[in-house]
């Protein structure tokens, strides 16, 4: 699975494309993209290989290389030896040439300099029978690609190693700085002679987990460089950890709950904290016999509900013994009425939308789309690259296959500086220049006064934006400054001013709440994005520090805030990146992806947004992929279905050179990506309309697998009409789950043919 968003902006073209569960990169990479930051001051140009999903008789991997010198590569040469019965069966981003098992791939004509610090990934998949073995002999402009062919100088030893804190499990190190004469890339953290963590270079502190209470344990560091050079080992410090406490002891029952707010869809408590002899650690919201949601402070929002429905509502205190408190008393709650039925209706409005597609937000009313929705989300909000906090600027992003595409990047003039026309308006008024908001935000803003019921919100991240997400949920310190950021700017309105528009409060009421879309944790994405196994974790901090913000301003608003995702649908990205009970406690509801299941960056076609998997699918197990599968890992790792909503494209992916087979083209090899107005292989469903109905086209369908694609003998597509909607939010509504997401507006007919599709499916 690869890209799922797709445009082509002004002032921001890098921000469009996004992959969903693969990448230049193949899906399940290690992270080697989160070394970045290390390997650019290692003083060396290097190689590090990767190695992803293997299936038995071949496996994905990849080359990330790293200009770690002081001067920009003006060219570069990859070798490397494939070990016997190892061939090639496909490789991306790079030409390649093979003289029996040894590999040489070049440079792009299009990528010819590597700027210092830069990265550049070299995909592949290759084909081997019998077991597995590694590559060997790489080289990069004939040296070795660990970078040893340079560097031979060991850093410096690690200082003052010494222990802070120290709990019955954990204990606290830090140390001085090693110093290099090229640069330290990370410490190697021992205990008792086995390493049990990394930290890169810049980081001279960890916390050590995993340990028993009333044991003694030896710590050493060590400081390494990029070519594998090591200090000697600093220490070692002696930690002793508190004998553990048999904890027999429930914490006190929580106070009655009291509704703090509510909409149609969510109802928001808080109750006076309970007290242990330990430590309370978690909250379990329940109603009627069931659990809903768990949160870590006395606080917290059930969504996922029907409108207009009394719920009643206890809760429960844990410790992290497992006891349980006594249970509190019962409060009822009842939601607002809802103006677009029962279930979740989201839709993704795009910054860039209003340029070379021509769709505004005047649009969305014109075409009935608006009255049919719950949610607009808007995509997309950057981070910055240095305070790693949300920010609105001019910038234009960097062509997709660059790695510092979205650094900087945004679109502040599209978003709330273009002044619109009367014409063009949803008010039907001409902005004028003493305006402080105008843009999409302002059009935006005069769309929820014409549609009351319809919330609005800011999508932080995307496919270009999602580089600097690892660093930025990193600490405690980083995560409230990032949330705080993001409030400030979108919840509360406080717009930087550029070019006489913004200002504090100019943008205050356009947005009901965030939607996080990490694309991925702790997975690869993006070229050149920072990825670590801690993401697992701190994204989970990260939503349970935005569902503590929020709440605390709705507390002075009176106001629920709303906190949303969208997820991936590849399992193994779920296993590594995303804590199912963790994150779906601070969320209201999250999106799982529906679709890029299959696309033109691979070699055969096949379906992006089957319900099942087709039958006679060629791919692996696990990489066979589809809304049953997506939707599986989710429920079988504990997320309630109310809060669960699939993605529904409006657009297709496309292969040409395809022969009809005995499949009439569906899992035949291709030569290639199909033809596309904005990108190959990618078209919109209004034009896919077009070409089924008088471009020669025609249509099949698997009513089985729940997929239909269109084939003219040579150009194949595979993308969802209204027929296949209507038996997808079937689908939806038969396994319970709360709605369905559509990605993106400008791909519709402009009389909202697929929107109305969805609505009326999910009634």
């Amino acid at each position: 699975m690869r890209k799922r968003r797709n445009g082509l902006p002004l002032l921001a073209a890098g921000t469009l494309l996004v992959p969903l569960l693969g990448a230049a990169l193949p899906a399940g990479l290690a992270h080697a993209a989160s070394e970045t930051a290390a390997q650019a001051a290692a003083g060396s140009l290097t190689a590090a290989l990767t190695k992803g999903s293997d299936w038995g008789s071949g496996y994905e991997g990849g080359y990330t290389i790293t200009n770690g010198s002081s001067a920009p590569v003006n060219g570069w040469t990859l070798e490397f030896d494939l070990p016997g019965g190892n061939t090639v069966a496909g490789l991306w981003n790079a030409s390649y040439t093979t003289s029996a098992s040894h590999v040489t791939v070049k440079n792009p004509g299009w990528a010819s300099t590597l700027p210092v610090g830069g990265t550049y990934n070299v995909g592949f998949n290759i084909a081997y029978s019998g077991a597995y073995q590694p590559l060997t002999n790489c080289k990069l402009n004939g040296k070795p690609c660990d970078g040893s062919g340079d560097d031979l100088t060991p850093p410096s030893v690690p200082g003052a190693l010494t222990s802070g804190t120290v709990t019955q499990t954990t204990a606290a190190l830090s140390w001085t700085a090693s110093t290099d004469n090229v640069g330290v890339t990370g410490y190697d953290v021992y205990k008792d002679g086995t390493k049990v963590a990394t930290t890169d270079g810049a980081t001279t502190a960890v916390t050590v987990q995993g340990l028993t209470g009333g044991t003694t344990y030896r710590f050493t560091v060590q400081a390494f460089d990029a070519a594998g050079n090591r200090s000697a080992a600093a220490g070692p410090v002696s930690v002793t950890t508190p004998p553990p406490i048999e904890d027999k002891e429930a914490p006190t029952t929580p106070g009655t709950p009291t509704v703090t707010g509510s909409d149609s869809s969510s109802i928001s408590l808080s109750w006076a904290a309970s007290t242990d002899n330990v430590g309370v650690t978690a909250y379990d919201i329940t109603a009627g016999n069931g659990l809903v949601t768990t949160v870590t402070s006395p606080s917290g929002t059930v969504g996922g509900l029907a409108p207009d429905t009394e719920y009643t509502f206890t809760v429960k205190a844990r410790d992290a013994a497992g006891n349980v408190s006594p249970v509190s008393g019962p409060v009822t709650g009842r939601t607002k009425k809802g103006g677009t039925g029962g279930a979740l209706k989201i839709g993704y409005f795009t910054q860039w939308s209003v340029y070379a597609r021509g769709y505004s937000v005047k649009q969305l009313d014109t075409s009935g789309s608006a009255g049919r929705l719950s949610v607009i989300n808007y995509a997309f909000a950057n981070i910055h690259p240095t305070t790693k906090q949300c920010f609105i600027t001019n910038k234009a992003a960097g062509p997709d296959n660059d790695p510092n595409a979205g650094d900087g990047a945004g679109d502040a003039w599209a978003d709330f500086g273009r002044g619109w026309d009367a014409g063009n308006s949803v008010a039907g008024t001409t902005d004028t220049w003493e305006q402080k908001l105008a843009g999409n935000f302002n059009q935006l803003k005069q769309l929820k006064a014409k549609y009351p019921n319809l919330k609005i919100q800011i999508s932080l991240g995307g496919w270009s934006y999602s580089k600097w997400f690892s660093d930025a949920v990193a600490t405690d310190a980083s995560r409230k400054a990032l949330v705080s950021s993001c409030v400030d700017m979108y919840i509360k309105g406080n717009l930087p001013v550029i070019d006489g528009r913004g200002g504090a409060g100019s943008a205050a009421g356009i947005f009901d709440g965030i939607d996080l879309d990490w694309e991925w944790p702790n997975s690869d994405g993006h070229t050149g994005n920072i990825f670590r196994p801690a993401d697992k974790a701190n994204y989970t901090l990260l939503a349970q520090e935005f569902r503590r913000q929020l709440d605390a301003l709705g507390a002075t608003t009176n106001k629920h805030y709303t906190l949303s995702a969208f997820l991936p649908a590849d399992p193994a990205k779920v296993t590594a990146g995303i804590d199912i009970p963790g994150l779906f406690g601070a969320f209201d509801f999250a999106t799982i992806q529906g679709y890029d299941y299959h696309g033109g960056w691979e070699m055969v076609t096949n379906q992006q947004s089957g319900i099942k998997v087709a039958a006679g699918d060629p791919n692996p197990p696990a990489r066979q992929f589809s809304s049953e599968v997506a939707i599986a890992a989710y429920v079988d790792g504990g997320a309630p279905k109310s809060k669960l909503t699939l993605g529904i494209p409006f657009y297709g992916r496309g292969w040409t050179g395809v022969p009809r087979g005995t499949t009439n083209g569906l899992f035949q090899t291709a030569t290639g990506p199909g033809p596309g107005t904005y990108e190959a292989g990618f078209e919109d469903y209004k034009r896919l309309k077009d070409m089924a109905t008088t471009g020669g086209y025609t249509i099949y369908r698997d009513p089985v697998a729940g997929h239909s694609y269109i084939y003219n003998g040579n150009v194949f597509y595979t993308y969802d009409d209204p027929t296949e909607i209507a038996r997808k939010t079937a689908w939806i509504k038969s396994q319970g789950l709360a709605g369905a997401m559509i990605w993106a507006f400008d791909g519709d007919t402009p009389n909202g043919e697929l929107m109305a599709a969805v609505d009326n499916g999910l009634k």
